[in-house]
Formats: structure tokens, C-alpha cells, sequence
């Protein structure tokens, strides 16, 4: 494919087939001198959250940029956000934006069911972090079943459901990459407020009554905001809660 517009800053590799994105790039990290996109037309091994397994099937999408950020873990952490946006802002391109919603802390709905999944993995010393690894998975072609995610869990869907279009994963990493690239330039000029007031902007089920399963605990409240710290804010009958990491169902 022609890869004229590609961002200049970054390399990119391209794979056949991989155990997993994240575990390639952690492998060539401490080769790498430029940021790095990762794709892999198969996975055999891939995994999303908590260890769980991505199923990558021939004609989905699963890659992973490695990079050294700017700034503490709390402000590197924040990147969940701008790659929700890129991916929103590089779907929207083949399905109508009105059907593509975000979910916290690091999905993607389409029709409102799961499309995409992020998945951030960083090292560092001294509070610093040297890497981080933000793993991306769409479900381009096909979708899994009911069977092979968790109960109560978002529904899964195909991009292919949603658009006649015939999407290739090299496509879509090249408009992932330049959304990517906008947005992370955005973040280091301007901050986190405009990122989060855009992801606000089309966050899923805002307003209404959501589960945050933190542990074995389960809050539920109406979720309120994302605050400035990337928390999710909900409103509870005992006051505003903040909750930093949680397993969200609605």
C-alpha cells in the first residue's frame, strides 16, 4: 500500500504472524530509538486486561506502539484516552461516528457492543517510565462469541457488520498511526483537558447508572464525569466516588 502521509516520527513493523504485539515489543525496546508501531495480521497468543486472551483471528487488527513518553507514570497513564480518540477518530472514517461510543477505561463500542479493546503496559525505574506499550485490538473481520468473554460483559461486534467497506489492518494502522500522531502532539501542547473534554464528549452511558467492579467490591452510580486525573466519577447515594482502576458493566 502507499504509505505517503505515514507520521515521520515513527517506525513502523510489519508482521505476519506473532505470539503477541506486546511481547514483540517488548522484546526490540531496548533496540528501538524511534517510536514504533507493532502489527500482526495473526496473533497466537495474544492477550487483552488482566491477562485475559485476545482472540486475533486472520483479518483483524492487533498492534502495538512502543514509545518513551513524556512526563510521570500518573500523566503517561493518560495516554488510555488519546488512543480511545485516535482509534474513535480512525474508525469514524468507515462507520458513522453517531454509532461509535467510549467506554471507560480503555474500549471502544460500536452499535454498543465492543469493537476494540486497549491495553497499556509500561517500565521504568526511580518513578520514571523508560517504555510504554499501548496494544490495540479491533475486531475488524469477526467478533468472539458470547461464550469467550465474561459474563455481563459487553456484547462483542465486527467492524465488518457496521460497513461494506473491505478494511485491511495496514489501512487502518495508517489512519490509526496519523490520528495517533495528532492527538499525542495535542496532549504534550495543550495538556490532558482538551483530550479528556473530546473523550467526554463521546463517552458511553454518561448520565446514567453504572456498575464499577473494583475487586470484589461492586459500585454503582451514575456516572458523572472523568476527572483530572483520568478517574471515573460517579455519583453515589453516599457522595461523589472516585475510582481510579475498575471492571465496568452496564
Amino acid at each position: 500500500m502507499d504509505w505517503a502521509g505515514w507520521p515521520d516520527t515513527y517506525d513502523r513493523v510489519l508482521l505476519d504472524e506473532v505470539d503477541s504485539t506486546m511481547a514483540e515489543a517488548a522484546r526490540r525496546a531496548p533496540t528501538l530509538t524511534t517510536p514504533t508501531w507493532i502489527l500482526a495480521r495473526s496473533q497466537t497468543a495474544g492477550r487483552g486486561r488482566r491477562g485475559r486472551a485476545w482472540r486475533n483471528p486472520w483479518g483483524n487488527f492487533a498492534a502495538t506502539l512502543i514509545y518513551r513518553p513524556d512526563g510521570p507514570p500518573d500523566q503517561v497513564a493518560l495516554r488510555s484516552f488519546v488512543a480511545a480518540l485516535a482509534l474513535y477518530d480512525a474508525l469514524s472514517k468507515v462507520v458513522p461516528p453517531a454509532k461509535l461510543s467510549l467506554k471507560w477505561p480503555n474500549d471502544v463500542l460500536l452499535g454498543g457492543g465492543k469493537v476494540a479493546g486497549i491495553l497499556l503496559e509500561s517500565t521504568g525505574v526511580a518513578g520514571q517510565v523508560n517504555w510504554l506499550s499501548i496494544g490495540i485490538g479491533i475486531n475488524l473481520t469477526q467478533a468472539p462469541s458470547m461464550a469467550e468473554v465474561e459474563p455481563g460483559a459487553v456484547p462483542p461486534v465486527a467492524v465488518a457488520e457496521f460497513t461494506t467497506a473491505r478494511l485491511r489492518p495496514e489501512g487502518v494502522l495508517f489512519e490509526l498511526a496519523v490520528a495517533f500522531d495528532a492527538l499525542e502532539r495535542s496532549f504534550a501542547t495543550y495538556g490532558f483537558e482538551p483530550i479528556r473534554n473530546r473523550w467526554l464528549a463521546h463517552a458511553a452511558k454518561l448520565g446514567e447508572t453504572i456498575t464499577a467492579r473494583v475487586g470484589s467490591d461492586n459500585i454503582v452510580g451514575v456516572f458523572d464525569t472523568v476527572d483530572a486525573a483520568g478517574n471515573l466519577v460517579l455519583r453515589t447515594p453516599r457522595g461523589p466516588k472516585a475510582i481510579a482502576a475498575a471492571e465496568v458493566f452496564f
